[in-house]
């Protein structure tokens, strides 16, 4: 199938360009073409700015059941944690299967054609296997494709509830048991035409260190991204240094985790050696600065390990909001609070973490770019709302970033194909009523 698409105005990496013709077959973009004053003879024409489409790096998809409820009262990090387990032990195949597919069209509504899905909601309550072993992941991977959008599944190893502890009564359907039954189960997962398999070490306190390497291998030998929760809390780091010794990264750098197709996941409260050891490695860094900022968690040191080597990207994670613009403003704005500066991205170094260097994390290397031979993602946001109106189209970047929201998104194309149209999703069209239904059956 042959489709040509017009750009009223497009991001090409590094400037706004007016005037953009892309020729999209099967698929995937076949040309590129400035300067193209007038929508071709049958083209599809896209009012706005044109970005590659945006990829959410880190997601649980079952936490957008959380949105608005634990606002209520206050706490930390731990006892947020409580109430998501509460949720975690109601998900049925089923539950979990129409919640994702509402929360994937959220994320399309946005702009987002690729999320990273960390995943590791893998059994019955109890911990009792399903007849069919993935049922849970599978899941995830039909409702992405129902919602249109590109998915790497990152099937997570969760075999503790701390150092040397045992899953608590609400984790024992995220636990395999050992590593090697993880990587058992794992390998049944299969990529597709939508879909990536990657792996994911919960967090050094979930995974033995002993069983770290075996989760690195399993992704080494399929060339899969892992990723990992790296840091999140204070209480993390001290309760590793106190059984080995070391700080986390420390940890994974040792066991062979780290690496260049390798995420942490916030990378929040590091020591100089580990960013040393995450930049050296060339180990991405996911920054998730809507959740880290509503679960208190702090503010990572973003400048210092871009800087060192490690790529940045960016994820909704807990869905607070699901806003990859938001992800990308909050990034610098967090930088500017902790440092009294202001300017340390520009605003197409912040586009790159919500696009190429997303999809780079998630195994999608060819996709986030308008150029030929990428996958043909794409997604257009409105320069005339009440938030981005005044500002020349030339700074279209700027004012994606700095002003505009998901609210802004008018279109999203995933392979060639219209998956949001005028901002509403062309196969979920009461996307608002199916999360309803969703979270409603959840807290039956």
């Amino acid at each position: 199938m042959h489709v040509t698409y017009w750009l009223e105005h497009a991001w090409l990496d590094t400037f706004v360009e007016p005037g953009v013709a892309v020729d999209v077959t099967d698929g995937r973009i076949t040309a590129v073409r400035k300067d193209v004053t007038a929508p071709p003879p049958g083209a599809e024409v896209l009012r706005g700015l044109t970005l590659p489409g945006l990829a959410n790096a880190h997601s649980h998809a079952f936490h957008r059941a959380l949105r608005s409820t634990v606002q209520v009262g206050s706490g930390t990090f731990w006892t947020w944690r409580e109430v998501m387990y509460g949720v975690a032990s109601r998900l049925t195949p089923d539950m979990y299967f129409d919640l994702a597919r509402a929360v994937y069209a959220e994320m399309a509504l946005a702009g987002v054609s690729a999320v990273g899905e960390f995943h590791y909601l893998h059994h019955a309550p109890g911990g009792t296997a399903y007849a069919e072993p993935n049922t849970m992941g599978e899941a995830l991977i039909a409702a992405a494709a129902d919602a249109g959008i590109r998915i790497t599944l990152l099937d997570t190893a969760y075999l503790a509830s701390g150092f040397g502890t045992p899953p608590t009564r609400h984790q024992q359907r995220f636990s395999d048991g050992t590593a090697d039954a993880w990587a058992e189960r794992a390998s049944l997962l299969k990529d597709s035409d939508h879909a990536r398999i990657g792996a994911a070490i919960h967090s050094v306190r979930a995974v033995p260190a002993d069983q770290l390497a075996t989760v690195a291998a399993w992704a080494q030998t399929r060339m899969a991204p892992l990723h990992v929760h790296l840091s999140e809390q204070t209480a993390e780091n001290d309760a590793c240094l106190a059984t080995h010794g070391c700080t986390p990264t420390r940890l994974l750098a040792d066991h062979g985790v780290l690496g260049p197709r390798t995420t942490g996941v916030h990378n929040t409260h590091l020591t100089d050696e580990d960013i040393a050891l995450l930049g050296g490695t060339s180990t991405g860094t996911c920054m998730c600065p809507t959740t880290e900022r509503d679960l208190a968690d702090g503010i990572g040191p973003a400048t210092r390990l871009q800087k060192a080597g490690s790529t940045l990207s960016l994820g909704s994670d807990s869905h607070a909001v699901i806003d990859l613009l938001e992800e990308a403003r909050a990034m610098e704005l967090n930088e500017r609070l902790r440092s009294r500066t202001r300017g340390h991205w520009t605003a197409a170094s912040l586009l790159r973490a919500a696009s190429a260097d997303g999809h780079e994390a998630l195994g999608w290397r060819d996709a986030g770019r308008i150029e030929a031979g990428a996958p043909a993602d794409l997604t257009t946001i409105a320069l005339d709302s009440v938030r981005t109106a005044g500002p020349l189209p030339r700074l279209g970047a700027e004012t994606a970033v700095f002003a505009a929201s998901a609210c802004d998104v008018r279109h999203t194309i995933v392979a060639g194909r219209h998956i949001v149209r005028d901002g509403v999703h062309t196969s979920i069209p009461d996307v608002p009523g199916a999360m309803a239904k969703a979270i409603t059956a959840v807290y039956k």
